[in-house]
C-alpha cells in the first residue's frame, strides 16, 4: 500500500500553494533531458525539465512578500478572492535539495538551515516532469510501452522513500481564470489517496472540503532495504474532487488507495533486493536500472492492460524479477490474475484495464523523496514488507544518522517494448512477443 497522506499532511502544515504568479523570485526550471525510444530508430533526447510542487513554494499577498496568504484567512476566504490576492513565487531549487546534472536528478530529504548553522531543515521535495514548452507537464503515455531509468538508493536508509510514479494530473496543472500559474509553478497535484489539500488544480479548497483524486501508478517506491510497485486505479478520469469520507475513502471511494502491490519480500523472498553483504540479486549499494513494461492483450498501444512486468539491469546483467507464489499462481509480475487473487479492492475499480486507460490518456511523471512521521514507513520496509525494524524509520533517528539521505534518478527513457534497456537486436520486439524479455 502507499501512504502518501502522511507526507502530504506534514507538507501542507507549513507550506501552501497559490495560483497567481509572483515577481519576487524568478522561476527557472532545472533541465532534465529524457529520451524517447523505438526499435528502428533508437533513442532520441527530448529537452524536458522539472518543476517543484506548488505546495513547497512561498505564498504571499500580491505586492507584499512579508504578508503570507493562508487559505481560509482574510486574504483567502474563497477561491476567487484568493486568486485576486495571493501570488505563488519561484524558488531556488538547490536550497530545497533539488539538483540536476545532465540527465540525473538528485533529491535530498534534508538541507542545511542557513538560519541555524550546523542544523538541518526538512525539504522533502516533490517534482514533476515538464514538457519542452516549459509551460505544461509532459504527457507520459505508456500503454503497450516500457519505461526505464537508473537509480541510486544507496543513501536511502530504512524509513525513507524515493518514489518514481505517475498521476493523472491535468497537463496544464489546472491553469485557468483562478489559476494563472498552472503547471509552470507545479499546481494540480492529485493521487489515489484523494488527499484533502489547500488547493485543487490551483483553486482554493476552503476547509479542505474536497479531496484531489486521480489514477496513480507507483512504478518504484524504495529505499536501500525494500521496494514495491503498485497500480492504484480509480473509477473516475483525470482530477476528481471527492466529497466526504465515503467517496474519498478506501472502502467505497472512487480510488483504490491500497493498490495491487508487488513486493516479493512479503512472500518470503528475502535475498533478491537489498544491501550487500550478504549477497543480493540486486545490490543496492550500487546503481541499477529499472525497466517496467505495460503489456496489453493485443500487444498494441490500443489494447487492454493485462500485465505489468519488471526487469532489472546491473553490472552488465539483465535480471528477471523475483518470482513469487500466490494462491496457486506462480508469477513475477502484476497481472489481472494476480490482482484478482490478492486485491479485490483493485478489481472493484476496474483493475488493470482502468489503469491502462489512464496511461493511454497520459499521466504526469513524478519524482519525490519523503519520510513518514506517523508510520515510519513500516508499510514499505518493516514487518512482512521488509527487513527494517518497526522504529528505525523514525525521521528523527534517520536525521541523526543520515542527514544527507538522498536518491538519484537518471537516464530516463521510454518507448516501444525492448527499446529502452538493451539493444533491439538482442531484446527487441520479437523477444517481447514470445515472452522472452529476459
Amino acid at each position: 500500500m502507499v501512504h502518501k497522506l502522511a507526507f502530504l499532511t506534514g507538507l501542507t502544515a507549513s507550506l501552501v500553494s497559490a495560483q497567481q504568479i509572483g515577481t519576487l523570485t524568478p522561476e527557472s526550471h532545472p533541465k532534465l533531458p529524457t529520451q524517447r525510444c523505438t526499435l528502428s530508430g533508437g533513442c532520441q533526447t527530448v529537452s524536458t525539465s522539472i518543476v517543484l510542487d506548488a505546495f513547497q513554494r512561498p505564498l504571499h499577498k500580491i505586492g507584499d512578500p512579508s504578508t503570507a496568504c493562508v487559505v481560509g484567512g482574510p486574504l483567502c476566504p474563497d477561491a476567487a478572492t484568493c486568486a485576486a490576492n495571493c501570488a505563488l513565487e519561484g524558488v531556488d531549487y538547490a536550497s530545497l535539495g533539488v539538483k540536476t546534472d545532465g540527465d540525473a536528478l538528485t533529491l535530498n530529504q534534508w538541507v542545511s538551515d542557513p538560519s541555524n548553522p550546523g542544523q538541518y531543515k526538512t525539504s522533502s521535495p516533490r517534482t514533476y516532469l515538464v514538457a519542452e514548452d516549459g509551460k505544461n507537464y509532459e504527457a507520459v503515455k505508456l500503454l503497450g510501452k516500457e519505461i526505464s531509468f537508473d537509480v541510486d538508493v544507496s543513501n536511502l536508509p530504512c524509513g525513507m522513500n524515493g518514489a518514481f510514479y505517475l498521476s493523472e494530473m491535468l497537463m496544464d496543472g489546472g491553469r485557468g481564470e483562478l489559476n494563472a500559474a498552472g503547471a509552470e509553478y507545479g499546481t494540480g497535484y492529485c493521487d489515489a489517496q484523494c488527499p484533502k489539500l489547500d488547493f485543487i488544480n490551483g483553486e482554493a479548497n476552503i476547509n479542505k472540503t474536497h479531496g484531489a483524486c486521480c489514477n496513480e501508478m507507483d512504478i518504484f517506491e524504495a529505499n536501500a532495504r525494500a521496494k514495491s510497485f503498485t497500480p492504484h486505479p480509480c473509477s473516475i478520469e483525470r482530477v476528481y474532487k471527492c466529497t466526504g469520507d465515503t467517496e474519498c475513502g478506501q472502502s467505497q471511494g472512487v480510488c483504490d488507495q491500497w493498490g495491487c502491490t508487488y513486493n516479493e519480500y512479503q512472500k518470503g523472498v528475502h535475498d533478491f533486493y537489498g544491501l550487500a553483504p550478504p549477497a543480493k540479486t540486486i545490490d543496492t549499494t550500487q546503481k541499477f536500472t529499472v525497466t517496467t513494461q505495460f503489456l496489453t492483450d493485443n500487444g498494441r498501444e490500443d489494447g487492454v492492460l493485462v500485465e505489468i512486468r519488471r526487469l532489472w539491469y546491473q553490472n552488465g546483467k539483465l535480471i528477471k524479477n523475483a518470482k513469487i507464489a500466490v494462491d496457486g499462481l506462480s508469477t513475477e509480475s502484476v497481472s489481472t490474475q494476480f490482482c484478482e487473487k490478492t486485491s479485490s479492492w483493485t478489481m472493484q475499480r476496474g483493475g488493470l484495464k482502468t489503469m491502462g486507460e489512464a496511461m493511454e490518456r497520459g499521466m504526469v511523471l513524478i519524482f519525490s523523496i519523503w519520510a513518514d512521521e506517523s508510520g515510519f514507513m513500516n508499510w514499505l520496509d518493516a514487518g512482512d514488507s521488509g527487513p527494517c525494524s518497526a522504529t528505525e524509520g523514525d525521521p528523527k533517528l534517520i536525521l541523526q544518522k543520515k542527514p544527507d539521505a538522498r536518491v538519484t534518478f537518471s537516464n530516463i527513457k521510454w518507448g516501444e517494448m525492448g527499446s529502452t534497456y538493451a539493444s533491439g537486436e538482442k531484446y527487441g520486439a520479437r523477444r517481447v512477443a514470445k515472452g522472452l524479455t529476459a
